[in-house]
Parts: C-alpha cells; sequence; structure tokens
C-alpha cells in the first residue's frame, strides 16, 4: 500500500474491520455497495493522483474538493452522496489545540473517502474501533460516530479554557499584576480560534441534517442533532467567555491605570516639595556680591537647615490640606 494511503478497512460483511492493502480492492471496496472507507494524506501530492485515478466514478468537482489546501467547515449535498468538511482539534506535537485540523470526507452509501494533512485524534480512534471489529457498519453510523469524537474532543477543548479563565478571573481580583496580561492576550487568541472553526462547524452539522439522505438513519439522524446541540452550548460558552476576557482586561487596565496615577501622585508631591528648595539653592548659587553668609564658616549648614525646615514645613502644610 502507497505511503500516501494511510489505512483503509471494510465496515461490514464477513470481512468487517479488514484491512485492504491493493489499490484495486480500494476502489472495488469503495464502489461495492458494503460500505467501505479510505483515509489518504492531504499533504501528500500524490493522493490527488490516486483519487483521480482509481476513483473517477466521483464527480470532477468532488475530487478537486477533497484536495483542496484550503477549506472551511461545510456540508454539501451532491446526488446520493455527501461532500463534508469538518474540523478538528489539533493535538499534534508543538501546535496549539486551536490550530485546528481539518478533515475532508466524501460520505454516500457505498463509501467513504477521507483525507487530512495531518494526524487527527477523532479519526483514529473511529479506525481503532473499526480495526477491532467493533465500528460503524454503516455510512450513516460511521459520520454520526466521527462527529461525536470531533465534538467530544472540543467539548473539552472548550471546558479546559473555561477552568483557566476562571483561574484567570480569580487572579485578577486578588492581584492584578501586569504579568497576567500575556496569559490573557494568549487565551483571547485561543478563543478567536476556537469560534473561527466552531461556528461554521455548527452550521456543516445542520447542513448535514437537513439534506436527509438515505443512508443517515434516524438513529444516526438523532446523535448527529444531539452533537449540534452540544456545538451550541459550545458557542454560548465561548461568548460568555469573550465577555469574561473583557470584563478581566478592564480590570487589568483599571489597576494599571491606579498604578500610573498614584506613580504620578507621587512625583506630584516630591516635585512640590523640592520646587521651594530648588529655588532658593538656585538663587543662592548666583555669583553676585553680597551674597548673606557668604564670609561665615557655618553658613553652609545654616542654610541647609533652613532647607530642611522648609521641606518639613511644606509636607505639613499638604498634610493638613489631605493632599496626602
Amino acid at each position: 500500500m502507497e505511503e500516501f494511503i494511510e489505512f483503509a478497512y471494510h465496515l461490514t460483511g464477513p470481512q468487517r474491520g479488514r484491512a485492504m492493502t491493493a489499490d484495486a480492492e480500494i476502489a472495488a471496496a469503495l464502489r461495492d455497495p458494503a460500505p467501505a472507507w479510505v483515509h489518504l494524506s492531504a499533504a501528500d501530492s500524490r493522493s490527488a493522483g490516486w483519487i483521480d485515478a482509481h476513483l473517477h466514478h466521483l464527480d470532477a468537482p468532488v475530487r478537486e474538493a477533497l484536495t483542496e489546501e484550503q477549506t472551511r467547515p461545510r456540508a454539501v449535498a451532491l446526488g446520493a452522496g455527501l461532500l463534508v468538511n469538518l474540523r478538528g482539534i489539533n493535538f499534534n506535537e508543538g501546535s496549539d489545540p486551536e490550530d485546528m485540523v481539518s478533515v475532508r470526507l466524501w460520505i454516500d452509501g457505498n463509501g467513504i473517502v477521507s483525507l487530512s494533512r495531518r494526524p487527527l485524534r477523532s479519526v483514529a480512534a473511529v479506525a481503532a474501533r473499526v480495526a477491532a471489529g467493533q465500528g460503524p457498519a454503516r455510512s450513516g453510523d460511521f459520520l454520526a460516530e466521527l462527529v461525536e469524537e470531533l465534538t467530544e474532543r472540543q467539548e473539552a477543548q472548550v471546558a479546559d479554557l473555561e477552568e483557566r479563565a476562571e483561574a484567570l478571573e480569580a487572579e485578577t481580583v486578588a492581584d492584578p499584576h501586569p504579568a497576567l496580561s500575556a496569559r490573557l492576550s494568549d487565551m483571547r487568541l485561543e478563543l478567536i480560534g476556537l469560534r473561527r472553526f466552531l461556528a461554521p462547524q455548527r452550521e456543516a452539522i445542520q447542513a448535514i441534517l437537513r439534506a436527509q439522505m438515505a443512508w443517515i438513519e434516524d438513529i444516526d439522524a438523532k446523535l448527529i442533532a444531539e452533537q449540534l446541540d452540544q456545538g451550541a452550548r459550545m458557542l454560548e460558552g465561548l461568548e460568555a467567555m469573550r465577555d469574561q476576557f473583557q470584563t478581566i482586561r478592564d480590570e487589568l487596565e483599571a489597576a494599571r491605570d491606579e498604578r500610573t496615577n498614584r506613580n504620578l501622585y507621587i512625583l506630584s508631591v516630591i516635585s512640590a516639595v523640592f520646587l521651594p528648595l530648588g529655588f532658593l539653592t538656585g538663587l543662592m548659587g548666583i555669583n553676585l556680591g553680597g551674597m548673606p553668609g557668604a564670609g561665615s564658616s557655618a553658613g553652609f549648614w545654616i542654610f541647609s537647615g533652613a532647607l530642611v525646615a522648609i521641606g518639613l514645613a511644606v509636607l505639613l502644610v499638604m498634610r493638613r490640606m489631605r493632599l496626602f
């Protein structure tokens, strides 16, 4: 089997869960009434050539859509099949979870063709069950299980973000120090990344239900509808977090403004104290004859003592005026 063909399985019949390796066998199984599934690497340019060579029964627009470089969640009914693009949480090492991985699918009653550029745990979980002979046996069952796997991991990621948002809010209330701003920015970017794909994904799942394909049975439709409801709750949670992050940002900005005003106030007090002292030292520093105390050995100490007394007097006046 070519490297870009990650796996291929029979979904039903006496060969249920058996892996296929030969190109001709895979192509024949995808046309056979008994459903089969093949998963290709969208990052390998040879996948497009394999699809054109062995799946020529698919319309040209379908073949092109499966290998497009850029995708967004959507579902389009074309004849007896569905062209579906969905997104899953990115758990690959060195990647951000919100940089979601796309999975492109063509599904009809006879089989499933799927592609992804990077590994996706949801696809791997379904494949593991299929290989064990316990996975979906029908196209509609497969689609419902895949949507459920994708949604569960998205829910876990949103729940994790909610927990971190609550912790950040508690820290902000207790001690709104500047270091929290960096964490807030990272979490806001994560939220934006999740909302970018979860909103259109919900619309794609709605489109799957509206298509009312004959191979999607009632039990499959009910499971998909449940994932649609969970998707709506996730989006509501993300909207609430967006408001929460704005509140946290306002708190941090208020604390920053308070620190700035306090520092400016301290500088103003210092300036008020040293203003008369600076005037006097400047006045006494002019090089003109007749300066008082110029001929006295104690003149410097007398003048310094006078400056200290004046400074204390200024502080006393400011205190009585309730300036601090």
